[in-house]
């Protein structure tokens, strides 16, 4: 992965950076070790000089983060995810998705997109369960340009404080950017409220029924 970021890193300068982006936030919706995240982060910081376009920067980012999303959803409607993940610890962030994306619906999909891993069995999940298919792609929207904006004021700042230091400012931008989700996560789940004290199933549920 740290390859793939020098590689991404030297097209800063060029067109390409912007497919780079875009190819890294769709990959990362179903892969997570593609790092999306450092790499949106670093960019801003360098582009806080005026290259690259910071805002088309982040208009990519959110739109690579929105087909990666989508796709994850799909492929939940297609696929019997349970039988693929058997392992106990993806059994347990199904499980963990599973039961809190039927106890608080769409404000769970907007914060799970701060979550790598999260994201990925959120959206899964999601597709599995039969989540309406409107409510998710609204509610992931708005994950997603919440997500891209949040990295782009992270570089930026970084980018702006540090500029005589370009490797520290991304060092430190994408420290900051990681503690932040984190820290987003755990206070969007404070403050969204349960709706549903039941259980969810995931093997007993009709891939077309929705999830209420």
């Amino acid at each position: 992965m740290d390859q793939l970021d020098v590689w991404a890193m030297g097209l800063v300068a060029t067109p390409w950076i912007y497919l780079a982006v875009f190819s890294f936030a769709v990959v990362d919706g179903f892969f997570p070790p593609i790092p999306s995240e450092s790499l949106v982060i670093a960019v801003a910081a360098l582009g806080s000089a005026g290259t690259p376009n910071i805002a088309m920067v982040g208009a990519i980012a959110a739109a690579g983060a929105f087909v990666g999303d989508q796709m994850t959803f799909q492929v939940g409607r297609w696929v019997k995810v349970r039988k693929i993940a058997r392992g106990r610890r993806a059994t347990a962030v199904l499980d963990w998705a599973t039961a809190m994306l039927a106890r608080r619906g769409s404000s769970f999909v907007i914060g799970a997109r701060f979550v790598p891993i999260g994201r990925v069995a959120v959206n899964a999940a999601a597709g599995t369960l039969g989540y309406p298919r409107m409510r998710f792609l609204v509610a992931d929207v708005a994950g997603s340009v919440l997500w891209a904006v949040y990295l782009v004021v992270v570089g930026l700042v970084a980018g702006k404080a540090l500029g005589d230091h370009p490797v520290v400012a991304v060092t430190v931008g994408i420290i900051g950017g990681l503690a932040i989700g984190v820290l987003v996560d755990r206070v969007l789940r404070r403050l969204t409220p349960a709706r549903s004290p039941e259980p969810v199933v995931v093997a007993d549920v009709d891939p077309d029924a929705a999830v209420h």
